[in-house]
């Protein structure tokens, strides 16, 4: 179409119509691997998981290093019968290379760290931010719960193994170590080792349900070290059961050599049983950490 101007020349019609916006192109949805680097992202950006995982990891094997370092001049020493009924004294390697100091240790260094990851970000307001790119707030959960899970394991293994291979290892020169092929010592080690994540689950579970950095650590420290001591003796058979389903409870009773004289009183727990109560510890805290942030405002 075109029209004729003042100077008789004709010149094309211009279109008055705007032309339409282009629509952007939504975003993909986050997958779960990209929740997962973005939860990387923010627990290695803080120079404490750091030194707190380094630190654990050497004091924890330190510990028990030294402590059957220590055994080894009492080792050498005679340990002649004494009593009517005399018994053969015999060194358990297990219970000094897997010492309960270090596995406490341990469990309080990792139940800070899953406390961390969930009350840090309510603390400093991240998780304003967060929920705002990913409105999905069991995928978040879930990151997070799948990496401190890994994390932990991986430390909690390192320092059973290097505990357990290192110790026995100094007291192979006076043949009382132990192999892991031994009774009883495989499973020592893998629940010395996946005792640290049940507990780091518990601190996040504590951390979704107070988001308070003081409150999640008496928390964690009242129900692993405090509770317990509210269901020794055996003079109640239900307060000795209650007793054996707190996780502590159940570590100690998995890394017990089984050839040793170490008894648990007049209920004692069965194997199948403690490994019931951390998996049952480990599931119901990370439902806590699910159903709590998905129900609670921001």
């Amino acid at each position: 179409m075109s029209t004729t101007s003042a100077t008789g020349a004709t010149t094309p019609a211009r279109d008055t119509a705007r032309t339409a916006p282009i629509a952007p192109t939504p975003e993909p949805p986050a997958r779960f691997t990209d929740l997962l680097a973005s939860e990387w992202i923010k627990l290695r950006s803080l120079r404490s998981t750091y030194w707190v995982l380094l630190l654990s990891a050497l004091v924890g094997i330190g510990i028990n290093v030294n402590a059957v370092r220590a055994d080894l001049p009492y080792i050498d020493q005679p340990h002649p019968r004494q009593g009517p009924h005399p018994e053969v004294w015999v060194y358990d390697p297990l219970y000094h290379g897997l010492s309960s100091i270090s596995g406490y240790l341990m469990l309080l260094a990792a139940a800070s760290i899953g406390a961390i990851t969930v009350f840090g970000e309510y603390a400093t307001g991240m998780i304003r931010t967060t929920l705002s790119a990913v409105p999905d707030r069991n995928a978040v959960m879930a990151a997070k719960v799948v990496l401190i899970t890994v994390i932990t394991t991986v430390l909690g293994t390192v320092v059973s193994t290097c505990s357990f291979f290192v110790t026995n290892a100094m007291l192979a020169s006076r043949h009382v170590g132990l192999s892991i092929h031994d009774a009883g010592c495989l499973r020592a080690v893998a629940a010395y080792a996946l005792i640290v994540p049940v507990c780091a689950l518990i601190g996040m579970a504590f951390g979704a349900v107070t988001r308070h950095a003081t409150a999640s650590i008496v928390g964690v420290v009242a129900l692993l070290f405090i509770v317990p001591l509210l269901f020794g003796g055996d003079r109640y058979k239900l307060l000795s059961e209650m007793g054996h389903c707190l996780p502590v409870s159940a570590m100690e009773r998995l890394i017990v050599n089984p050839h040793s004289h170490t008894t648990f009183g007049k209920y004692p727990p069965s194997v199948t049983e403690s490994w019931i109560v951390l998996g049952a510890w480990a599931l119901v805290s990370v439902v806590v950490t699910l159903v709590v942030v998905r129900r609670r405002d921001v």
